[in-house]
C-alpha cells in the first residue's frame, strides 16, 4: 500500500450540524474530551463552567453563547486522525454551515430529544441528500424530559425521508435517565453525571437478564430496557455498514453530551464506520484522492482569527496527493505560482504548522487577499476546478452606509474581507460604487457591524432595500445583456467575482425580465454548472 493510501485511510473528516441549540458544540467538546484532544470541557451557555468551548473563539461567540463560524479541530483516535467541522447553528449563518459539507465526507447530526427534528434540521438534510452525505444521527440532552424515543424514530424517518437504525437505547430519561444500552454490543454502560471530565468508573453489563441489572436500575426500569429491546430488535432491520455508506440509513444514538452519557459509544462506532476521504467532483471528472497529483479548494477564510494580529486565514480541504510546506502549487483561477511557509493545523484557536497533509485533512493557509471561496490548489500543470461551493441567492438586502467619511478606506476593507469570507455577500452599484451586503438573516449584520468596528475601526449602518431575490445572470447573447444592464440599471449588480446579478423587487417582475430576454439565463446560484436555470 502506498504511503498516500495509508494516510488516506487513517483520516475521518466531518461536520456536526444540529438546529440552534440542540448541543452540538457541546458535543464536539465532548468527543475532543474523550479523544485526548482536552482534559476539560467548555460550556456555551453554563455560567458555572468558566472556561468556554474551545471550539467557539470570536468575542462576539462568546457573549452571545451561540456558534457563528464554523471551527476546525483535529486529534488522534485509535490510530485515525479525526477532523472536525463545528458549524454554526443558527440558521442566519446557514450559507457557512452549507459550504463546509462541500468539505467533509461524513455528518453527525445532533436532535434535541425534546424538540425532536426542526426546521433547520430539514433544510441541512436537504444539502446532505444533495451530496449523498453519510448521517450518523445523536440524540442529545436525555438528560432532560423529552419525546418518546420510539416517537422520536417516526420522526426521524418521515421528516428526514432517510431510514434510520437505532444503535444505542436510552434507559429512562429526564431525572429517571441512568444511561445507555449498546444494542450491538449487547452492554449496558451506567455512568455518574459529569460535566466536565471523563467519568472513570464505568458499569458495564453483557447480559440483558442479569439481575445485576434490577438491582442498579430497578426492577421497573429494568423491565422497560428488557421491553423496549425487544421491541427495537423485532421492528428494525440489522444495520448494514453499506447502506449508511451510500446515506440511505442513519444509525442513531442517544445520551447526553453535558454530562457525557453515550459519546463514547458515538466516538467508537464513529470511527469504525464513517467512510475515509472521498473522491470530488470537479469539471474534468471525479479527481480520486489516490490520484497523485496534489489538489484541494478554498472552503473558508476567516479573518482576524488571532485578534493580536491581523492575519487571513484560508481553509483548504485536501483532496489528492500530498500538500508540502514550502512547495509551488498552482491557484487555478489566478493562474500563478504559490507557496506556504507556515500551513497550520487547528484546535481551535491554537494552531500548529504542519509540514504535510493528505486527502482528509483541513489545514488553515496565511493569505494576503489571493483566495476567495471555491478557489481551486493543483500540483503545477494540473487544470482543472473543484464543483459545489456555491453562493445561494440572499433573502435580505441592505445598503452599506459609511457614518465616519474618515475611515472610508478601513470600511471598503472590511466589507470587502468580510464578504469574501463568506460571512455575507457584497453586491456593488454603479454608479457612486455603492455597495449592498445580502445575508439570511439579521444576525450576519449583527456580526458584520461588530467586528467592523472592533477589527477595523469602521462605523456603518444598513439601510434596507426592497428586493426580493438576487439572481446570476449568463448569456452567449452580448447585446441582450447590455441591453438588460442598461434599462435595469437600478437593479443590477456585480458580485465579488464580477458576474451581472439581477436584484429583482419581486417574483413577478423576475418573471417579466424571463419573458423579456430569452437569450439571458437566470440562476439561483453563482454556481453556473450545477444549477438548474430559474423559469418563468
Amino acid at each position: 500500500m502506498s504511503k498516500i493510501s495509508e494516510e488516506i485511510n487513517k483520516r475521518k473528516t466531518f461536520a456536526i450540524i444540529s438546529h440552534p441549540d440542540a448541543g452540538k458544540t457541546t458535543l464536539t467538546e465532548k468527543l475532543l474530551l474523550f479523544g485526548g484532544a482536552i482534559q476539560i470541557a467548555g460550556a456555551v451557555k453554563n455560567n458555572k463552567i468558566k472556561k468556554t468551548a474551545a471550539s467557539d473563539f470570536m468575542e462576539i461567540e462568546k457573549q452571545r453563547g451561540i456558534s457563528v463560524a464554523t471551527s476546525v479541530m483535529t486529534f488522534e483516535y485509535r490510530d485515525k486522525l479525526i477532523n472536525i467541522l463545528d458549524t454554526p447553528g443558527h440558521k442566519d449563518f446557514a450559507e457557512d454551515t452549507y459550504r463546509t459539507l462541500s468539505a467533509v465526507d461524513s455528518v453527525i447530526l445532533v436532535i434535541d430529544a425534546a424538540n425532536g427534528v426542526e426546521a433547520q434540521t430539514e433544510k441541512l438534510m436537504e444539502v446532505c441528500r444533495m451530496r449523498d452525505t453519510p448521517v450518523l444521527i445523536f440524540i442529545n440532552k436525555l438528560d432532560r424530559e423529552g419525546k418518546d424515543p420510539f416517537e422520536l424514530m417516526d420522526e426521524l424517518e418521515e421528516k428526514l425521508d432517510i431510514n434510520v437504525r437505532p444503535l444505542t437505547w436510552p434507559i429512562g430519561m429526564g431525572q429517571r435517565f441512568k444511561g445507555v444500552y449498546n444494542l450491538e454490543e449487547k452492554g449496558i454502560n451506567l455512568f455518574d453525571a459529569n460535566k466536565q471530565r471523563i467519568e472513570k468508573d464505568v458499569i458495564s453489563i453483557k447480559d440483558l437478564d442479569s439481575s445485576v441489572l434490577d438491582e442498579r436500575l430497578g426492577e421497573s426500569a429494568a423491565d422497560q430496557l428488557r421491553e423496549d429491546v425487544d421491541l427495537v430488535e423485532g421492528v428494525y432491520d440489522p444495520f448494514q455498514i453499506k447502506e449508511y455508506e451510500n446515506a440511505h440509513t442513519a444509525p442513531v444514538f442517544f445520551g447526553s453530551a453535558l454530562n457525557n452519557f453515550g459519546v463514547q459509544e458515538l466516538l467508537d462506532k464513529f470511527v469504525n464506520i464513517a467512510p475515509r476521504p472521498l473522491g470530488r467532483e470537479s469539471d474534468k471528472g471525479v479527481i480520486e484522492p489516490e490520484h497523485e497529483k496534489f489538489s484541494g479548494f478554498i472552503f473558508k477564510i476567516h479573518a482576524n482569527i488571532d485578534p493580536n494580529h491581523r492575519d487571513r486565514i484560508a481553509f483548504l480541504r485536501v483532496c489528492s496527493g500530498k500538500f508540502e510546506r514550502n512547495k509551488f502549487f498552482h491557484h487555478v483561477r489566478q493562474g500563478k505560482k504559490i507557496k506556504f511557509s507556515n500551513p497550520y493545523s487547528f484546535m481551535a484557536r491554537s494552531k500548529e504548522v504542519v509540514d504535510e497533509a493528505y486527502p482528509g485533512d483541513v489545514i488553515g493557509l496565511y493569505d494576503t487577499g489571493n483566495f476567495k471561496i471555491g478557489d481551486t490548489l493543483t500540483t503545477q500543470g494540473e487544470e482543472f476546478n473543484y464543483k459545489g461551493v456555491p453562493s445561494f441567492s440572499p433573502e435580505i438586502f441592505k445598503e452599506v452606509v459609511n457614518k465616519d467619511p474618515m475611515k472610508s478606506k478601513q470600511l471598503d476593507k472590511g466589507v470587502q474581507q468580510l464578504t469574501e469570507e463568506g460571512v455575507a455577500q457584497l453586491f456593488t452599484q454603479q454608479p457612486g460604487n455603492k455597495k449592498i451586503i445580502g445575508t439570511v438573516g439579521e444576525l450576519q449584520f449583527e456580526v458584520i457591524q461588530y467586528r467592523l468596528k472592533n477589527e477595523y475601526g469602521a462605523s456603518a449602518e444598513f439601510h434596507h432595500k426592497n428586493y426580493h431575490k438576487a439572481v446570476w445572470l449568463t448569456t452567449d447573447n452580448e447585446e441582450q445583456l447590455d441591453h438588460f444592464t442598461r434599462v435595469k440599471a437600478r437593479y443590477v449588480a456585480k458580485d465579488k467575482d464580477d458576474n451581472w446579478v439581477f436584484l429583482a423587487e419581486s417574483q413577478f417582475l423576475l418573471n417579466q425580465a424571463i419573458q423579456d430576454y430569452p437569450d439571458i439565463d437566470f440562476h439561483t446560484t453563482s454556481e453556473f454548472k450545477i444549477d438548474q436555470k430559474v423559469n418563468a
